[in-house]
């Protein structure tokens, strides 16, 4: 009885050091032919097999359908638990790197980055790596800087072959790595008529969605560090990039490519030789077209909205605005918004309408037309701070003194 019991401690213990990343998300046991799907997840070949085989035509750990449901033996993490079981057997203290202490992780990563760097190492190969690498514990972050992880994954996103899903799986690292590590890596890169620069841009306009809206990450951190001040206004120059972030603008989906956009060219708007750069290639039209689609959420839009305010404090955005047959009209439904309990668009709306209205009769008389008046006594009687309702009241006394309202 007692021997029974020991035998089975035992072997609850023993299910209890297996790394959870070795353990298939459906039986939960250790994977011995681990194959992953088309989602990204791995299970064991079996039961996935078996899950399939009931009928079911979704991935298990995300429910998303299965566009394509072949199979790719994930050979790097078979490689993995068996250096874990080899391990383990000889030493029972032994934790896998991926949730082992500083001193355990140097051969692992250094073997992680022989397979990225190796020209004899396969496509598959590195992608499996890669997706270990997003895996990896946080505290093998410094070891991978330290190891030069962040400009090899760049290497393998603006080198001379590119694979789209090579790219996009090196980005995801290289957003892993970005916030902990130097920006000089990506100054040192990029130089005027570069080929990696011209690689930026090739993979920007070429890649898929996710790929832009990687990629406008490392755009805003390259615009908001005075490290790369100089590449900001490098790539503020490269009109191709910048018709390129615009038309995210019109992505009137869920994917949130246009709110990356717009992040990334607000910072991009910290210079102002950018700003005058983006309006030449129609950032402006490309705002009023987001802020009139009512399907994004009320952070966005003021997000959109502060971007637009910024940008008219340049003449040709204001006569941008002023062209666009809805421009004024966006402006005005932005005061106020029923929807909007704290009314954070508006201040930035009523700037931006003041800036239009003092020097254009035009502007004033199409605010009129389009209902501000009735917009800035509603927001006046909101909740709104105060700062937003001064200006409000600033805005109605110049289009009251116009027109002799």
């Amino acid at each position: 009885m007692m021997e029974s019991r020991s035998e089975n401690e035992s072997e609850s213990e023993s299910e209890m050091g297996i790394p959870y990343l070795f353990r298939c998300p459906i039986s939960l046991d250790l994977l011995t032919d681990p194959v992953t799907l088309c989602t990204g997840q791995t299970y064991d070949r079996s039961s996935i097999e078996k899950w399939l085989s009931a009928g079911n035509q979704t991935c298990p750990v995300t429910m998303q359908k299965l566009h394509d449901p072949s199979m790719v033996p994930n050979h790097t993490l078979r490689h993995l638990i068996h250096q874990w079981l080899l391990r383990s057997d000889s030493d029972s203290n032994y934790y896998h790197p991926l949730i082992a202490s500083d001193s355990d992780q140097y051969p692992f990563i250094s073997s992680l980055k022989h397979i990225l760097q190796s020209h004899d190492s396969t496509l598959e190969d590195k992608l499996q790596t890669l997706e270990t690498i997003q895996i990896l514990s946080p505290s093998c972050h410094a070891r991978l800087i330290e190891l030069g992880f962040f400009q090899l994954v760049l290497q393998l996103v603006f080198g001379a072959q590119q694979n789209l899903k090579l790219v996009e799986q090196a980005l995801v690292c290289a957003l892993k790595l970005l916030p902990h590590c130097s920006l000089r890596p990506l100054k040192d890169m990029f130089k005027e008529e570069s080929v990696e620069l011209d690689n930026f841009v090739a993979v920007f306009n070429q890649g898929t969605i996710t790929i832009k809206k990687s990629l406008c990450e490392i755009v805003e951190a390259i615009s908001s560090s005075l490290e790369t001040k100089e590449l900001c206004a490098m790539l503020g120059n490269n009109q191709r990039l910048l018709q390129g972030m615009v038309l995210l603008l019109y992505h009137q989906d869920d994917s949130g490519a246009s709110e990356s956009g717009i992040k990334a060219m607000s910072a991009f708007c910290s210079l102002e030789t950018n700003r005058g750069n983006l309006v030449r290639e129609g950032v402006v039209d490309g705002l009023i077209t987001y802020l009139l689609w009512s399907g994004h959420e009320r952070q966005n839009r003021n997000l959109a909205m502060a971007m637009l305010e910024v940008l008219l404090g340049l003449e040709s955005a204001k006569q941008a605005v002023i062209d666009h047959p809805s421009g004024v009209n966006v402006l005005v439904k932005m005061v106020f918004r029923v929807s909007d309990d704290h009314h954070q668009g508006s201040e930035s709306a009523v700037n931006s309408l003041m800036m239009l209205c003092c020097d254009s009769v035009q502007a004033r008389e199409a605010s009129i037309c389009a209902g501000v008046l009735t917009q800035l006594l509603l927001l006046l009687q909101s909740q709104c701070d105060g700062t937003a309702k001064t200006k409000a009241r600033m805005l109605l006394k110049l289009l009251r003194s116009t027109h002799h309202v």
